[in-house]
């Protein structure tokens, strides 16, 4: 079989739940009442963060960029595939496709490297309070988020290329709601090895040094809580990372699973829907984890309602 060559190539299909075709009216309003509650939840802390002096600490900066990068990571993915349950346009052309790949590649990393990030804070704050101010000053602090963003706009940049050298042949159909990159990769007919091969170096460089790095910063939290004398001291250290644990226990976990379904069943509608868990539902909770479980986002959040009350 020849390739057809890339400048003849124009859209490909995206399969979304294909498997639940009778059930998109109701996909539809699930995935729009998740994408609403995304952007309202994580704008909020945005704006509690922003405005509230409080806030204007090394955690909570990080956390409103985690926020902003999640209404991001979901704007990626979700406007499209809203539009192609309503439309039954299922067509997503090849330019937009390795856009949308581009960005959610860039928003996914970025997530990885900022729960990394906040991981070290809790290490400094629990282990080293007194040297906390001088470690996690507001030029660490941005140049930590700097230093996320570049690595994530570099890795983007790469698989994101590394695609476009591939050639495609009849099969432009995407078992997924949007263009992932393993995906779109099986379809190629050109030879993808060195695309694999990449991508494997990649995630093992973004992937798996950041989560030794959370594991290792948790090692050293528990072994410094362990020391405190209080039972009442012990729950105040940990209920300060808390939050940040829940977090990244949904985060790596709905990661795996992703992995898991994929490797482990041939179902695809299956890998689809644990592929939107991670894409969609972790994003989504983010912002109610910390709000619920965190006493000085709920207070900036009053002060904020109360403020609004009070100019009305």
């Amino acid at each position: 079989m020849v390739p057809e060559n890339q400048t003849q190539f124009t859209d490909f299909i995206l399969l979304l739940f294909s498997e639940k075709a009778n059930q998109e009216g109701l996909l539809f309003g699930l995935f729009l009442t998740m994408y609403l509650f995304t952007m309202v939840g994580n704008l909020l802390i945005m704006f509690a963060v922003s405005s509230d002096s409080h806030l204007h600490t090394p955690m909570y900066f990080l956390l409103s960029n985690l926020s902003f990068v999640d209404t991001c990571l979901v704007t990626t993915t979700v406007p499209k595939m809203l539009a192609s349950f309503r439309t039954q346009n299922k067509y997503i052309s090849y330019a937009d496709c390795v856009t949308q790949m581009f960005f959610f590649i860039l928003f996914a990393g970025l997530d990885n490297l900022l729960l990394t990030s906040m991981a070290y804070d809790r290490f400094v704050a629990i282990c080293h309070p007194l040297r906390y101010a001088v470690m996690m000053s507001s030029w660490f602090c941005g140049l930590l988020v700097i230093l996320s963003w570049s690595l994530s706009f570099l890795n983007s940049s790469l698989l994101s290329l590394m695609v476009t050298r591939l050639s495609f042949c009849t099969n432009h159909q995407i078992q997924h709601f949007f263009c992932d990159l393993p995906e779109i990769m099986k379809l190629s007919c050109s030879d993808t090895l060195i695309n694999y091969i990449l991508m494997y170096i990649v995630s093992g460089l973004l992937g798996v040094i950041p989560v030794m790095g959370i594991l290792y910063s948790y090692i050293q939290i528990c072994s410094s809580i362990m020391k405190i004398p209080s039972a009442q001291g012990k729950y105040k250290a940990f209920s300060t990372c808390g939050s940040h644990l829940c977090v990244v226990s949904l985060f790596y976990g709905t990661i795996f699973g992703v992995y898991l379904t994929s490797s482990f069943t041939n179902t695809s509608w299956k890998s689809t829907v644990v592929s939107s868990i991670y894409a969609v539902v972790t994003p989504m909770l983010n912002p109610f984890i910390y709000t619920l479980r965190n006493k000085d986002i709920k207070d900036a959040l009053r002060r904020l309602v109360g403020r609004k009350t009070v100019i009305r």
